[in-house]
């Protein structure tokens, strides 16, 4: 439950903060006429990933068994790939956001409506697609039986949702920088999970070999009904009985990407750090 609660806190404050500099910028510079386009811009966002999950969730149901695996593993590798990439996006770009968003919003103001609906539209509708591609499989990876898996996800959502409206009214201050980059790295680690249970999609469905070739099985260890089993599998998406495929591919997604993500950024790190924390507070004032 808290890998998914992590996922949607983390991919939805994105998506609130984006929100809140849009309507904080009109706002400040005396635009109110233009927050009922943006708002409807950002509403068709909302629904047509609420409609992408649920295609998703629905649509994957009437198949055969062999395509829903294959589905799920397809799907889950995609969500992994964007995820990673989103995370470290970011993290590079984040101390920017503002900028390059009042930009767009100022294009959009001197070109009409329809064209602040498509701005609002595609800087929210982004993240939605991503959030919605990637809450979905990870909720099939840490599925249970039992709802606990789509309750995070939806209380994660809930709380980017109030924090970002803090945001709005100057009721809060972090450091974004900070923030993204610690919640990226869990996130990575939660990707590695999707990811190997992604490949065991993909084994099971014929796609790929070695499914009989279990790395360890450590069921009576570790119960998958129990506390710490139904924590681990929570968090990490932790399967007891793994292929030897699944776990390669988790070393080699989840070392190398963790390594380049909390690399330092480089010899002028110590300037950028001191840049990166004016735009960090500039975000948090938006």
């Amino acid at each position: 439950m808290f890998g998914n609660y992590l996922i949607g806190l983390r991919e939805g404050l994105e998506a609130s903060l984006i929100v809140c500099i849009l309507i904080a910028y009109l706002v400040k510079t005396g635009r109110r006429d233009a927050l009922r386009p943006v708002w409807t811009g950002i509403l068709v966002a909302v629904l047509i990933a609420f409609g992408f999950g649920c295609a998703l969730t629905y649509g994957s149901q009437e198949m055969t068994f062999q395509a829903q695996e294959a589905l799920g593993g397809s799907l889950s590798i995609i969500a992994v790939g964007l995820v990673t990439w989103m995370v470290f996006w970011m993290r590079r770009t984040a101390r920017h956001l503002r900028t390059e968003l009042h930009g767009k919003l100022d294009a959009a103001l001197r070109m009409g409506t329809f064209t602040l609906v498509v701005t609002a539209f595609l800087a929210v509708g982004r993240e939605g697609l991503e959030t919605a591609l990637f809450v979905w499989a990870s909720v099939q990876a840490s599925s249970d039986g039992t709802h606990r898996p789509l309750i995070g996800v939806l209380l994660g959502l809930a709380t980017a949702v109030v924090i970002g409206y803090l945001f709005y009214r100057g009721a809060v201050r972090i450091n974004l920088a900070k923030f993204f980059t610690w919640t990226g790295g869990m996130l990575v680690v939660v990707a590695a999970g999707v990811l190997a249970y992604g490949v065991h999609d993909l084994q099971e469905a014929d796609f790929i070999g070695g499914l009989n070739s279990l790395a360890f099985d450590i069921h009576t260890a570790v119960p998958v009904d129990s506390w710490y089993g139904s924590l681990l599998k929570g968090i990490f998406n932790f399967q007891p009985d793994p292929t030897v495929v699944q776990v390669v591919v988790w070393v080699l997604y989840l070392v190398p990407t963790l390594a380049v993500f909390f690399a330092p950024a480089g010899p002028s790190r110590s300037g950028g750090k001191k840049e990166e924390g004016a735009g960090t507070e500039r975000t948090a004032r938006a």
